[in-house]
């Protein structure tokens, strides 16, 4: 039987019960029409999920009483993964984030680049983007039986991700010209590989500077085939290859 599960961040629980916030708990009485004394699951996003009881289901909050703490419904990978990619428009970008969660990506980062599809108005309206890619976040998730919640972090200026990515991580920008194989990558690792930062550009790819100023930061470009991919495309391939070589996507 399927899981029918619900998100309630650490703070919504206390003790042995957990309130669902308003967007859930219409969901569980108006849609799914559950009742009280049915069985539902609810995790975290830290990664712990918990089998659960209702005890009242309102339509702006519900009550539920923690039954036990269970093993989530799907493993976690074991590569904490970063998706950093170019802003593109809404519906490609939304893909992105809904398939890159499934594939058990760790951050997302939406990037600003010279080529970059779309501008952001102000604050107010990177606020309101951030606010949307994280309800598809996780909605993916609910779907796809992770118990850890991607983050979506606030937009980055090009210059700032290339910069300040911590060197621990595999920093990997993928290009449709001027880059390397990914195997070469995964054969010159001697170490095993734990966290990796794969950067993605817009449709309209990148600038000679851009390259250039990601290399001198000691990023390794890579170029996915012969073939010119759209960059939603190439995000949810070189989301897969990544954890292909160095997760748990065998």
């Amino acid at each position: 039987m399927t899981r029918r599960r619900f998100f309630a961040p650490p703070d919504a629980f206390s003790r042995d019960t957990v309130h669902l916030d308003s967007d859930e708990a219409r969901y569980l009485r108006e849609v799914l029409r559950l009742k009280p004394g049915e069985q539902v699951f609810v995790f975290n996003g830290e990664g712990k999920e918990f089998q659960c009881t209702i005890e009242e289901a309102r339509r702006d909050s519900s009550l539920l009483k923690v039954v036990s703490e269970i093993e989530p419904a799907r493993p976690e990978s074991p590569l904490r993964l970063t998706l950093a990619l170019a802003l593109l428009k809404g519906e490609k970008f939304d893909l992105v984030v809904q398939k890159a969660t499934e594939l058990g990506v760790t951050t997302i980062t939406p990037v600003t680049t010279k080529l970059a599809d779309i501008r952001l108005r102000d604050q107010s309206d990177a606020k309101k983007r951030v606010v949307r890619w994280q309800r598809i976040a996780l909605e993916a998730a609910k779907q796809s039986g992770r118990a850890v919640l991607p983050e979506v972090a606030n937009p980055v200026a090009f210059a700032e991700c290339v910069s300040k990515t911590p060197t621990s991580s595999v920093r990997l920008m993928f290009s449709e010209r001027d880059g390397g194989l990914l195997l070469q990558v995964v054969e010159s690792r001697n170490e095993p590989v734990h966290a990796v930062t794969a950067l993605v550009g817009s449709e309209g790819g990148w600038t000679d500077e851009e390259l250039g100023s990601a290399r001198e930061a000691g990023w390794e470009v890579i170029t996915l085939g012969g073939r010119t991919l759209r960059a939603e495309t190439a995000a949810i391939a070189a989301t897969t290859l990544v954890q292909h070589l160095f997760g748990d996507l065998k």
